[in-house]
């Protein structure tokens, strides 16, 4: 047994050998007083082992203060005094504490209630929405309007072989230029198409054409029906 106990001591695995100087005469073990007696050395250490395990207990109680500080709505598992004090749960304590510490610190860089309240009453007031339930849907709209507007300049900049980059007012300008250009066209091409004569001949004659069709229309009709 005592082979056994001397092989977990010097374990790779095994806690650091701190003689305590609380335990009388530990401290003074020589190397020659080891040798002779052989095992008189993992008395004081095992000592020493058994009041590191037992100042756990003393650890679990301030971490239950100061978890209970941190992190209150947890539910800590209650001490079995029977089972004593696992270290796998002190560091599920120490691990939840650490989780909240670094939530809070995320949720420091959000905005407070009366920023966010700005905000929302600033958006009721640019896109004329009167209560709460109509922002969501107003919001959807605005989205929805955005993305059409954006799909019409795109093609728009494609057609035109505009940059990607250039401004809605370079879209616009070159859409009224082209407009311009495709009206003075136009007109040159009525003029070719009917003659030398002037707008106001033309205007007069359909005039004309206007009030003469709706009786020829009514005496075409009445002739079809009669055939």
């Amino acid at each position: 047994v005592l082979c056994s106990i001397n092989s977990i001591i010097h374990n790779p695995r095994a806690p650091v050998i701190i003689y305590k100087k609380s335990k009388g005469g530990a401290q003074n073990f020589s190397k020659d007083i080891v040798q002779d007696c052989g095992f008189e050395h993992l008395v004081p250490i095992i000592e020493m082992w058994a009041d590191e395990l037992t100042s756990l207990k003393g650890l679990y109680k301030s971490l239950k203060i100061l978890s209970a500080e941190l992190v209150p709505w947890h539910n800590l598992k209650k001490l079995d005094e029977n089972e004593g004090v696992k270290v796998e749960d002190l560091l599920l304590m120490v691990d939840t504490m650490l989780e909240e510490i670094e939530n809070k610190k995320e949720s420091s860089n959000m905005p407070n209630f009366q920023t966010l309240q700005a905000i929302v009453s600033h958006f009721q007031k640019l896109f004329d929405v009167k209560s709460l339930n109509g922002v969501y849907p107003r919001m959807n709209e605005v989205y929805t309007r955005l993305g059409e507007m954006s799909n019409a300049v795109r093609n728009l900049q494609e057609l035109l072989e505009l940059d990607s980059s250039s401004s809605l007012y370079v879209v616009v300008s070159t859409v009224g230029k082209l407009c311009k250009i495709i009206n003075e066209d136009v007109n040159k091409q009525v003029k070719q198409v009917l003659g030398p004569e002037d707008l106001q001949s033309i205007i007069n004659k359909l005039e004309e054409h206007e009030e003469f069709f709706p009786a020829f229309q009514a005496f075409t009709n009445d002739l079809l029906e009669i055939l």
